[in-house]
C-alpha cells in the first residue's frame, strides 16, 4: 500500500497517510477539521538496487552458496577424470581408378 501526502488549505498542516490505491482520499483536516484537504502529487517511491548486481542469484543465501560450490566442484571433478582418450577410426577406404 502506498503513502500519501496531504495538505491542509485552511491550516497548511501537512501529513502523511498510509492507505489502500483503491481507497477515496481524505477530506477532513485532523488538526484543523475543515473540509479542505488534498492530496498532493509526489515523485512515488524510487527503486533501490542492492548488492553487486542485479540478478537473483547475488542475493543468496551462504548456506546456498557454499552448497552449490561444492556441487560445482564434485561435478568438475568428476567429468575431467571420465574423458577417453579413444581417437576415432580413420576410413579405410581405397579407390580404383
Amino acid at each position: 500500500m502506498p503513502t500519501y501526502d496531504y495538505i491542509c488549505d485552511s491550516c497548511k498542516h501537512e501529513f502523511e497517510a498510509f492507505e489502500s490505491i483503491k481507497a477515496d482520499p481524505q477530506t477532513t483536516c485532523p488538526a484543523c477539521q475543515q473540509e479542505t484537504l488534498r492530496r498532493k502529487i509526489g515523485a512515488g517511491a524510487a527503486i533501490l538496487f542492492k548488492g553487486s548486481g542485479f540478478y537473483l542469484t547475488d542475493y543468496r543465501s551462504d548456506s546456498y552458496k557454499k552448497a552449490a560450490k561444492a556441487d560445482s566442484d564434485s561435478s568438475s571433478s568428476g567429468s575431467s577424470s571420465s574423458k577417453s582418450d579413444s581417437k576415432p577410426a580413420a576410413s579405410s577406404g581405397s579407390t580404383s581408378d
